[in-house]
């Protein structure tokens, strides 16, 4: 490929990208090509997948939601991962990750490029350790040669955005044993990483080859999503040493992609507790150079299972209303099992609404205007507009539908003693 993202921006050119994404946001054109250019907002963008609609991440625009899909060893079903992404696609995901460890990986992925309009996400060291516990060697026999050519072969497949781990040193992984933790390391990619270098008594390739990573990405036009390898798994384990430090090179890496040309979304915690959600996401943007920041939740309470999502989203719309650019949900699933289409659309629901509602304190003007609309609807009790501005109408008609009043204009929660049309009868009459 000529030219990323990045380095048309920063030539002066508008691609058809960020045209789409001006439109799609209200914005000039040119005001979002000197955010690109200036690394603020990325457009995950490979040009290799055919169907996609662009999205873009990052200052002055929409926050914006992803949607995690994938197997695992104990549920590879190709057609249950259909509906778990069509399920997140009604939903209104911007984005989606397939984190895949179970079945036959290429073919799921494949299916997810083909189907999916919005941009795709994976982290390559999981097919990096399929591959090799399948051929009956540990993940710790991993090369270096492996672990790159599987970021190849995807990239060259179509994957929009990557998270690497680059920032899991062996200098990060000193402090977390010298600190001490609650759970040590969370993340999947995170935990291979650490045990491969604790193993092999050698650095994490993707920080010691970083420059041969950014060549790959570079020529696809794959943005790097620098994973938070090191981001606590509970409250007690929140903004400490060994989180920081890898955020401190993240900043560094941040730097060094952009010069390569390559855009940069940063990678954030993670359980924190709700009083330093604000501090998190103001360091990150002071470290990593106002890079977008990706956020897990993050989850503001340990003890939410089986509604984790609502913790999550709690802890979103605190982000998103302090800087944060793109919240990852949570299904009610999370730390119990592998959620399943319902779960899915339940989760990119309720981060959508933290979302908007992060969208709303940070004063987007079209976002406002939805929820004014929908206030002038329900006054006119005008149940077809209502349906219409909800962010989850599939929900809302079936609510509804599923408990008709017997005066169609109100609801069953009031009746005849409904608050609007009194109101409206006495206080406003005529209108109608």
């Amino acid at each position: 490929m000529s030219q990323t993202q990045l380095e048309a921006a920063r030539a002066g050119q508008i691609t058809q990208a960020m045209r789409q994404v001006a439109q799609a946001e209200g914005l000039e054109a040119e005001s979002l090509r000197r955010a690109v250019a200036a690394g603020r907002v990325a457009i995950p963008a490979n040009p290799a997948h055919a169907n996609l609609e662009p999205r873009g991440v990052g200052q002055g625009l929409s926050v914006k939601v992803n949607a995690n899909l994938g197997t695992s060893p104990d549920r590879a079903d190709m057609a249950e991962e259909k509906a778990k992404l069509d399920a997140a696609l009604e939903a209104g995901a911007d984005a989606v990750m397939d984190l895949s460890t179970g079945g036959d990986l290429k073919a799921i992925r494949a299916q997810v490029l083909a189907n999916s309009t919005v941009p795709v996400g994976t982290v390559p060291i999981y097919q990096a350790a399929v591959k090799v516990t399948g051929e009956d060697r540990g993940i710790v026999d991993l090369t270096a040669d492996e672990m790159f050519a599987v970021i190849e072969d995807q990239a060259r497949e179509g994957v929009d955005f990557m998270t690497v781990h680059c920032g899991v040193t062996l200098s990060a992984l000193e402090r977390l044993r010298s600190e001490g933790r609650v759970t040590d390391i969370v993340s999947r990619g995170g935990s291979f990483l650490a045990c491969w270098m604790v193993a092999n008594k050698k650095e994490n390739p993707f920080y010691e080859q970083y420059d041969r990573l950014l060549e790959i990405l570079r020529a696809h036009d794959v943005t790097i999503s620098l994973g938070d390898g090191l981001r606590p798994g509970c409250l007690a384990d929140a903004t400490d040493r060994a989180q920081i430090t890898e955020l401190v090179t993240l900043g560094e890496l941040t730097q060094r992609a952009w010069d390569a040309g390559v855009q940069v979304m940063i990678e954030g915690p993670g359980h924190v507790p709700l009083d330093q959600v604000e501090a998190n996401i103001k360091l990150q943007k002071r470290l990593c150079h106002e890079a977008p920041f990706y956020v897990l939740g993050p989850l503001v309470t340990d003890v939410a299972a089986g509604h984790d999502h609502v913790a999550c989203a709690i802890g979103g719309a605190l982000a998103g209303w302090a800087g944060a650019d793109f919240l990852c949900y949570v299904t009610p699933s999370e730390h119990l099992a592998l959620p399943g289409p319902d779960e899915v659309y339940e989760g990119v629901i309720t981060t959508r609404i933290a979302a908007h509602a992060a969208d709303i304190a940070r004063g987007r003007a079209a976002s406002i205007q939805r929820d004014r609309e929908m206030a002038e609807a329900r006054r006119r009790m005008d149940w077809d507009r209502m349906m219409a501005l909800c962010l989850d109408p599939k929900t809302a008609r079936a609510i509804r539908s599923g408990s008709m009043p017997a005066e169609e204009e109100v609801c069953t929660m009031c009746g005849k003693y409904c608050a609007v049309r009194l109101m409206r009868d006495y206080f406003r009459p005529g209108e109608k």
